[in-house]
């Protein structure tokens, strides 16, 4: 990868980018996502405000992050089945617990991984990870499917960010003193993945409770 595309934030502790870290893994994973999906949903969940979202989302682990009417939260029920969301696959910890350590978090597990769909002109504003209890965790973030354009910005939300290409199988760490940093996604393009058809898939891997 150039230097060029992501000059300022490759170079900042607390952050790695492990291009095609998870491609080995590629087709297992998406399986894995369609399993959790049929015990729980994909939705799109709507801001504290009332805007629904363009990303469709579910959850599985020990909670699962929701947000309505109520606020942003990390619920152990999934709120519309009532019932605990999914377990998760032994794959995903085994990945996030992989990612971590090269990304210097050597004995992170993380306890929910929260899944997002992308269908094109879906993306994701600039936003900051502070639902969780504990900051000292990193972020573990898996790229599948369709290629995005992750946004990585700073501590204020005027920041300008940097712009990375993310292609399936890319794999980006965060913590430390990047932990609280704000990031997002820009709108996804159209196109065709083999294993994900028109969508990109996205696992973020944290430790919420």
């Amino acid at each position: 990868m150039s230097q060029d595309l992501f000059p300022d934030t490759l170079a900042l502790p607390g952050l790695t980018y492990l291009p095609g870290f998870a491609l080995g893994d590629e087709a297992d994973l998406v399986r894995a996502v369609l399993d959790v999906a049929q015990g729980a949903a994909f939705r799109r969940m709507k801001t504290p405000g009332g805007r629904e979202m363009s990303a469709a989302m579910t959850n599985c682990g020990a909670a699962g992050w929701v947000s309505d009417a109520k606020g942003y939260r990390y619920a152990r029920l999934d709120p519309l089945s009532g019932a605990p969301w999914p377990e998760m696959p032994a794959i995903f910890r085994a990945l996030a617990e992989r990612a971590a350590a090269a990304g210097g978090f050597a004995g992170f597990t993380p306890d929910m991984a929260l899944i997002n769909r992308y269908e094109p002109g879906a993306g994701m504003s600039l936003h900051q990870d502070i639902d969780e209890q504990d900051f000292s965790a990193p972020i573990v973030s898996v790229s599948l499917g369709l290629p995005a354009v992750f946004l990585w910005g700073g501590l204020s939300r005027a920041e300008k960010p940097a712009r990375l290409p993310l292609n399936s199988g890319d794999v980006l760490v965060w913590g430390g003193v990047a932990r609280k940093f704000f990031h997002g996604i820009a709108p996804v393009k159209a196109g065709a993945h083999s294993l994900t058809g028109t969508a990109r898939l996205n696992l973020t891997f944290r430790r919420a409770l």
